[in-house]
C-alpha cells in the first residue's frame, strides 16, 4: 500500500486533492495539508478516530487491501527521498535548501549551503510536511534537540525518531530496525546522503513518537547486522 492509492481512494469519493501530481488531480504520492484534511473528514464521517493519517483503520474503511504494515506518513516521505545528497563544493542541492525553505522562519534564513549538517533539517522536513498539526524543536537543525520532541518511546518502532550523540554534536534519524550492536537509521547526511545505514547502540539517546500521530502498534524490528557501523554523519 502507498501514499498515491490512498490518495486515488479518496479522490474517488470526492475529495479535492490539489492540482499536482502527474494527473493534476493531486495524486502525487505526498500526504501533505490537503490529504491530511481529506482524511479527517473521511475518518470523521465513518465514525474513526480522526488523526489525518492513513492508518489501518482508515485504509479498511477506504476499501483497500493492505500488503504490508502501514508506514507512518513520515517515514514514507522519508523512503521517496532515499538517494538525494548533497552537492560538494560551491554549490548546494535546491532539494535540501528547499526543506529549510518550506520550514520557514529563522531557519529559511540561516539555512543555505548544503555544507551545513542537515539530519536535522531533514527530519524536520518529513515530519512538517506530513505532521502540519506537530510542533517541532525550536531549532529542529539540532539534532539533540530532538530529544525534547513529541513523546518519549521506550520500544522503538517503524518511524520513531532516532537521537544520538557524536563527537562535537549528536544526530538524528529514523528507526528500520536494529540488530544486536546497531540501529538501523534511515536519514539525512549520512554519508552526506539521505540513505539507511548502521549506527552503533552505544551512541543512542533516546526514541521519540509524535503527539499528533496515532500511538505505533508494532515494536522492535530484528535485521541481521550486514554494513559498516557509520561513522560519517555531517
Amino acid at each position: 500500500m502507498n501514499v498515491a492509492e490512498i490518495q486515488r481512494a479518496l479522490l474517488a469519493r470526492g475529495y479535492a486533492l490539489g492540482n499536482s501530481g502527474p494527473t493534476k488531480n493531486g495524486v502525487d504520492g505526498d500526504w501533505g495539508r490537503l490529504s491530511t484534511a481529506a482524511a479527517k473528514d473521511f475518518q470523521a464521517k465513518m465514525g474513526l478516530k480522526v488523526t489525518g493519517q492513513p492508518d489501518e483503520t482508515t485504509i479498511v474503511a477506504l476499501g483497500l487491501r493492505k500488503a504490508g504494515p502501514v508506514l507512518p506518513v513520515w517515514h514514507i516521505e522519508a523512503e521517496r527521498l532515499k538517494g538525494v545528497k548533497e552537492i560538494a563544493g560551491a554549490k548546494s542541492n535546491p532539494t535540501i535548501l528547499g526543506w529549510a525553505k518550506a520550514l520557514g522562519g529563522w531557519v529559511a534564513s540561516f539555512y543555505k549551503n548544503d555544507d551545513t549538517p542537515w539530519c536535522g533539517l531533514f527530519i524536520g522536513h518529513v515530519i512538517g510536511k506530513t505532521l502540519p498539526g506537530e510542533v517541532l524543536p525550536s531549532n529542529p537543525l539540532g539534532a539533540l534537540n530532538w530529544l525534547t520532541f513529541g513523546r518519549a518511546l521506550t520500544v522503538p518502532t517503524v518511524g520513531a525518531i532516532a537521537v544520538f550523540k557524536r563527537p562535537g554534536g549528536g544526530h538524528v534519524g529514523l528507526y528500520v530496525g536494529e540488530d544486536a550492536t546497531a540501529v538501523h537509521v534511515l536519514g539525512g547526511n549520512q554519508s552526506n546522503t539521505v540513505n539507511v545505514t548502521r549506527v552503533g547502540k552505544d551512541r543512542l539517546q533516546g526514541y521519540r513518537w509524535p503527539t499528533t500521530a496515532a500511538a505505533p502498534a508494532t515494536g522492535r524490528v530484528h535485521l541481521t547486522s550486514s554494513g559498516k557501523l557509520s561513522t560519517n554523519e555531517a
